[in-house]
Order: C-alpha cells, then structure tokens, then sequence
C-alpha cells in the first residue's frame, strides 16, 4: 500500500524560520530518511518552501483563478511530505511514531488509490492500462534523470 504523510505547517515553518538547532533537526532528519530508504519504502519524500511563495489555483468551468500565496489558515497548511510503500496501515504508524518530531507536530497519513481499489468497471481498462504505461514512462524518465 501506498500513503502520502503530510507533515503540517506551523507559524514558524510558515515564516520560513529554522529552529536555533536546525543543524541538528536536519541531522536527525537525514538518519529518519536514510532508514526509510534502507528498509525500501520511501518512493519520495521533501520539505515545502513556504506559501508566501505558492499559489493556488481554482477551476469554476471555463475559468481559471490564481491567487498567490501566502494563505491564511497555517493549520491547513504543508510543510513537507513523504510517499511510502509498506504492506499496512499499521507499518506506516509504526514507522511514523519514529520521526523526529516534537513541539505538537502533526503528521497527516493517507492512503493513495491504487487501480485494485476503485470498485468492478469503474475504471475502464483502457484507462486502467494508460495509467500502467503512464507509472512505467516515469520510472524511466527518473532513471534517465539521474544517469
């Protein structure tokens, strides 16, 4: 199964201020991440900039509105993420009650749709099948990117 866990923003992330210690959140940081790469779960995984440097963008039909950042509600906000593939609900809380986190973080953990998880004909299998292509022709753009 794959989960997106979002990492909320605070009133300091959101600033853009790094803790006096942030050397050694980064250090504590890197040694969660190099675990999560080393037991072969984590497909990604980034810390946002801050919304004063984003934008959203709202369809009404035909019409297309940007609004650029920075947005109101910090709670709402993401400061980061990672995308990991584990077996259960319950690997990914168990790997997550370990991240270095303190000061009343909050992580958010969702599941990611997989094609087995929409019901019988919802999907049509041309679609179904472009998707599969689609996962393919990125796995191959990432290693060309990285040789």
């Amino acid at each position: 199964m794959r989960y997106m866990v979002i990492v909320k923003a605070t009133e300091e992330s959101e600033q853009g201020i790094f803790p006096d210690d942030a050397g050694k959140m980064f250090e504590e940081m890197n040694k969660f991440n190099e675990q999560l790469v080393k037991a072969g779960i984590m497909l990604a995984g980034e810390g946002l900039q801050p919304s004063s440097k984003g934008m959203r963008l709202k369809f009404d039909g035909d019409k297309r509105t940007v609004t650029d950042g920075p947005f109101a509600e910090t709670k709402e906000l993401i400061a980061g993420y990672w995308l990991l593939e584990v077996k259960s609900r319950e690997e990914v809380l168990e790997w997550m009650k370990r991240a270095p986190f303190d000061g009343g973080t909050e992580l958010e953990i969702r599941a990611i749709y997989g094609p087995d998880d929409f019901p019988e004909g919802a999907m049509p299998d041309s679609v179904r099948d472009a998707e599969e292509r689609m996962r393919v022709e990125i796995e191959e753009q990432q290693r060309q990117r990285q040789s």
